[in-house]
Parts: C-alpha cells; sequence; structure tokens
C-alpha cells in the first residue's frame, strides 16, 4: 500500500470484486445496478464487512475487553442493528442517537452516553428511557445529571472521563494530553470523584478514557489502555469500592491515505496478557466490564461513496471530473473533516477495464473550490454517466457532512446483505 492506488486496489481486493468487464461489486452486487435501482449520489454498506470487522476485533481482544459500537461512526439503525445481532452494545453522543439506538433494538441499559456538551433535554430523555451509564465530562455536565435523576427520581450510573496527561496521548487526532473540552484533567480527578460521590442520586461505576483517535499503532493503543488502568485503580481507591466499568474509548483507525498501515490485531493481541494479569491481580478492577466502543473500525471499510460523472474538462492542462456527490454528502472525502494538508481518500472508477490512468480531480457540484473529492487520483478516462467509488466511507459520512449546503437531496442510503440490497435511507 505504498501509495493512493494501490491502497484503493489493495482494498477492492480485499473486501470487494469486480466482474469480468471490470465493474465494481459489493456483496457480489454490481454498483451499476445499485445505481439503477436508487439512484446517485448514494452510499451502501455490506453487512458481511460489518460483521466481519466485528468478529476480528472481539476475537483479538478476547478475554480483556467487550466491544461496542460507537453510533456517531453511522448512526443508521440498520448499522447499529448488524452490530446489536453480534452482540455489541453501544455509545451515543445526543439523544437522537440514543433513539436511533433503541430503534434498533438495543435495550437502553446496554448504551453509554458520552460527549462535552450533553443538553438538560437529551439528559431527560435517556435518564427517561433508562439508559445504562452516562460519563461525566465537567462539573456543568455533573450538576445536569444529577438534576435530572432527582427529577426522575432515580439512581444513575455515571463514570468519569478523565483527560489524561500527555505520556497517554496518540493517534492522528489527538484528544488528551493537552488542553481539551473532553472531560476532567487527570490533574482534577480526585475532585472530580469526590463531587459525584456528593451526590445522592450519583452512583459512579467507573471510568472513560480517550486518548486519541485515528490510531494504527497497536503499541501505542496498548499503551494507552494499560494508562487507563492505572487510572481506574486510582478511582477505585478513592471511593473505596470496585468499579464496574473501564470504558477504554475507541480510536482504531484504518488507512485511508499513502503510507497507512493498517492496524496490526495479532500485534494488539500479542500485547493483552500484561493488561489481563492487571485486572486479575486488582481486586478493585477484576470484576469490572472493560470495554472498547470503536466506530471507524467497524463501520468504515463496509462502506462505499458513489456518485455519477456530469462533465469532463481540460482547465489549463488538469483534467476534472464533476460528479453529482461531493462535500455536502461526504465531507471526509474532501479533506475538510480535521485534515491539515488535503489527501485524497481512495476512490475508484466502478467500472475499470485497466489501461492507461492520468492524474484526474473529482470535484462535486457545490459552488466553492472545497468541493473535490479527489485531488489528483490516477483515474482511467471518464465520461457523462461513468461512475465513481469513494472507499472507506462507512464511517463519517453523510451524518458527519453539510448536507444543508445549496439544497442538494440527501442520497440514498443502501445496505446489503448477501445479495440482496435493501434502501435503508430514501433520497430527497
Amino acid at each position: 500500500m505504498a501509495d493512493a492506488p494501490d491502497l484503493a486496489a489493495a482494498l477492492i481486493a480485499e473486501n470487494f470484486s469486480r466482474d469480468e468487464a471490470g465493474t465494481l461489486r459489493i456483496g457480489e452486487v454490481p454498483l451499476t445496478e445499485l445505481a439503477k435501482e436508487f439512484g446517485t449520489p448514494f452510499f451502501v454498506y455490506d453487512t458481511d464487512l460489518l460483521r466481519r470487522a466485528y468478529r476480528a476485533l472481539r476475537a483479538a481482544v478476547a478475554g480483556f475487553a467487550e466491544v461496542d459500537y460507537s453510533v456517531k461512526a453511522n448512526p443508521n439503525p440498520a448499522v447499529i442493528r448488524v452490530f446489536l445481532d453480534e452482540g455489541a452494545g453501544a455509545e451515543i453522543a445526543s439523544g437522537a442517537e440514543f433513539d436511533a439506538a433503541v430503534t434498533a433494538g438495543l435495550p437502553p441499559e446496554r448504551i453509554l452516553f458520552a460527549g462535552p456538551g450533553k443538553s438538560a433535554a437529551d439528559l431527560d430523555r435517556v435518564i427517561a428511557g433508562g439508559i445504562g451509564e452516562i460519563h461525566l465530562e465537567n462539573r456543568e455536565e455533573l450538576s445536569r445529571v444529577a438534576a435530572a435523576a432527582e427529577r426522575h427520581g432515580v439512581t444513575v450510573r455515571v463514570a468519569l472521563r478523565i483527560n489524561p496527561g500527555a505520556t497517554a496521548q496518540g493517534g492522528a487526532m489527538r484528544m488528551g494530553g493537552k488542553p481539551s473540552p473532553f472531560g476532567f484533567d487527570e490533574e482534577e480527578m480526585d475532585a472530580a470523584v469526590e463531587a459525584v460521590e456528593a451526590q445522592g442520586r450519583l452512583r459512579l461505576v467507573g471510568l472513560h478514557l480517550f486518548a486519541g483517535t485515528q490510531g494504527l499503532k497497536a503499541d501505542t493503543l496498548l499503551g494507552q489502555w494499560a494508562y487507563g488502568l492505572r487510572l481506574a485503580a486510582r478511582i477505585a481507591k478513592k471511593i473505596g469500592r470496585p468499579l464496574e466499568t473501564i470504558d477504554l474509548g475507541g480510536g482504531l483507525g484504518i488507512p485511508y491515505f499513502s503510507g497507512d498501515t493498517p492496524l496490526d490485531l495479532d500485534a494488539l493481541r500479542s500485547g493483552l496478557p500484561p493488561l489481563i494479569e492487571t485486572l486479575r491481580a486488582d481486586p478493585s478492577l477484576a470484576g469490572a466490564r472493560v470495554v472498547l466502543e470503536p466506530g471507524r473500525y467497524l463501520a468504515g471499510p463496509a462502506g462505499l461513496y458513489v456518485a455519477r460523472v456530469l462533465a469532463v474538462k481540460e482547465s489549463r492542462g488538469s483534467r476534472f471530473v464533476i460528479t453529482d456527490g461531493g462535500m455536502h454528502h461526504h465531507l471526509a472525502a474532501s479533506g475538510n473533516l480535521g485534515q491539515i494538508v488535503k489527501r485524497d481518500f481512495p476512490l475508484a472508477a466502478v467500472t475499470d477495464a485497466g489501461g492507461e490512468r492520468a492524474a484526474t480531480a473529482v470535484v462535486g457540484p457545490l459552488c466553492t473550490p472545497l468541493d473535490m473529492l479527489a485531488r489528483a487520483a490516477p483515474l482511467p478516462p471518464l465520461t457523462e454517466g461513468d461512475l465513481v467509488a469513494v472507499l472507506q466511507s462507512g464511517a463519517y459520512g453523510l451524518t458527519a457532512s453539510p448536507t444543508g449546503f445549496l439544497s442538494h437531496p440527501m442520497p440514498a442510503e443502501v445496505l446489503v446483505d448477501r445479495g440482496r440490497a435493501e434502501l435503508i435511507r430514501l433520497r430527497g
């Protein structure tokens, strides 16, 4: 996977296929057929790939942690239901995500609520709905949860999200070890514990640690998890009782760009015995449910974003392919969701019989130069009516994008399950 075309080809070989005519297929269904049936642009997800990712990770961390699904990555209830059927719980970050998880069939007690800005309305919504656990991130939130618990006359299980020291940070996007809106700083952890313990309607049961996202190195993740266990032991000692939950976050990454190396699950597995021994040796941690809650890692590789070519033009020596899809549906692929240096997601022509390639800019229909799905994708000659597919699009696609910009229609979402395609979100 030395460069972008190699990455796209490797991902297609690993997760998808092409027929004799060179047409890209997902779950053995040609994308050209899906485009005819559902129109373009559309997102499509393969349930077999969703299941495969979940089962592989669950097997890798067996004996150490359970695997839940972070709904923010893709909150479509049909996608959530796939992971529910595999045995996953869910981590949500809003009242609407709580509703999506419940709609998918998930029991409320198997749902965790994290996020730095939980509103009073959302807290009322989830507490009335019987949510399993709320993760506190600041003192105002602590007060809001306590007030909501009092209004509903219940005791709410809570955990403290801790923003760890710099030694625990890692991943492509740091979320710990620096000033952050996420969680209580490690330096104020003891005071936060005391504040929760002073509330009669709150029961402190756990720790939440999320030090970074898009992590591709097993040793970095293992180091963060070990740090989390040390913090958990400190909290248990402070409250004088065993913890029930240790949420070590998600943050497991997938390859998007040139030079990205997939996360090595074997390396992850081989590094777990010392962490398992730490848990077993400490009575205050031994009975805790250790949970990982990835989203991108589970859903990302299973999805494609498919758009149709509207025009092809040459401009001062550069080739531009203009499509009916763009950043309004897939902000991450345009490079405008956290990228400092814009780099191309793996992108391929849906029908590709081989032959010569040329560096091609693939742009969307919006009135902004930011609407660019690829800057220099090596693509075969394309004409009006052809299709292109953006890979690694199962996570942080539609709901992470400015869908209202210029008032274009919403794309369809399609789920392919064992060769059968189901519409799971209408166009329009």
